[in-house]
């Protein structure tokens, strides 16, 4: 059967050898003929069957053993300040390296340095939203030393703590709009990357729609220079497949940004539902949930929330238009 999901609601038996599995056991499969079910296991064994020594059917679930051996990693990081390099970490599990970083991003959506990158950009914003000073932030999101906190908190936050603070204020944003096939496009860009990609009818729509996402920042118009990244941008979404290499500031919750990135790892000509995204994370989150955080992404294209569609390949919801959605999924189906 090998259905994890049915996992703890019956058991099967196989008369040909004596045994009893769990739905999810890895066994051959066997002949319907020759499989009975029962609801649980204490039944298969009144019936005469043994227990599986694959699969255990009578004791922890072996996804259930992973998901609690992930769970005490995830805390291991979390109350760790010093990066835990992946071997201790697979260690610590009683995991090979490989295994560990395999099974970890399968069960989290995130690498384990990037989980323990997540969970302190967590802290960091916490802190600097909570502390009465930078100082108290320090110490609040787990540092003993401001030259670490301040190491790690620019490039988790796009901007300094102290900018950060007073709500982005002085952060420096350069952009420009041009026009590609499905109308008018903004391109913004932070000192740390692409920060922003907004589509639209108007390019004065677009200019406003930055303007109230970042509030406070500096907000200017790019150089000749910046005229290359903008080219590369209409690239990405004149020619979807050609593979475009640009800098991201992508900023979210932990959450959101495993949701993009499991975005970016749906191929162009591909889509997925919101419940595939959410199996994809681990299954421990809605598929609204997964709705909302693609709801929250301002990087068009780049991180593709165009791809996701219905659980009936409806094209769902599309912050920039319904018919911009379709037009892209024609476009990177044909090519």
């Amino acid at each position: 059967m090998r259905d994890a999901t049915a996992d703890g609601r019956f058991v099967y038996s196989v008369k040909t050898t004596g045994v009893y599995c769990r739905p999810s056991c890895a066994a051959r499969r066997a002949r319907i003929q020759n499989v009975s079910f029962y609801a649980t296991c204490a039944d298969a064994e009144r019936a005469g069957f043994r227990p599986c020594l694959r699969c255990r059917p009578n004791g922890i679930s072996p996804g259930k053993e992973v998901l609690d051996k992930i769970a005490t990693v995830c805390r291991l990081i979390e109350s760790t300040e010093e990066r835990l390099p992946l071997r201790k970490l697979a260690e610590y599990a009683g995991w090979s390296p490989y295994h560990m970083q395999r099974v970890f991003k399968a069960s989290t959506g995130l690498s384990p340095a990037d989980y323990a990158a997540a969970h302190r950009g967590k802290q960091v914003h916490q802190s600097l939203r909570e502390e009465s000073t930078i100082t108290d932030a320090i110490y609040a999101a787990g540092y003993s030393s401001s030259s670490r906190f301040y190491e790690a908190s620019t490039g988790l936050l796009g901007m300094t703590p102290s900018k950060y603070r007073k709500g982005g204020s002085g952060t420096n944003i350069v952009f420009a709009t041009a026009e590609c096939w499905l109308g008018s496009i903004l391109v913004a860009r932070s000192e740390y990357g692409v920060c922003a990609i907004l589509l639209g009818d108007d390019p004065e729509t677009l200019t406003q729609q930055l303007s109230a996402q970042f509030p406070l920042a500096k907000i200017a118009g790019g150089n000749a220079e910046f005229e290359q990244l903008v080219r590369n941008v209409v690239q990405l979404v004149e020619l979807p497949r050609r593979a475009v290499n640009l800098p991201l500031d992508i900023r979210g919750t932990a959450f959101q940004r495993r949701v993009w990135q499991a975005l970016r790892e749906i191929p162009a000509g591909a889509t997925a539902s919101y419940s595939d995204i959410s199996k994809r994370l681990g299954g421990q989150t809605s598929p609204r949930a997964v709705a909302q955080a693609c709801a929250a992404n301002r990087i068009a294209v780049a991180i593709p929330c165009h791809r996701v569609v219905g659980k009936d390949d409806s094209l769902a919801g599309y912050q920039w238009g319904l018919e911009r959605k379709r037009k892209l999924l024609e476009r990177e189906a044909k090519n």
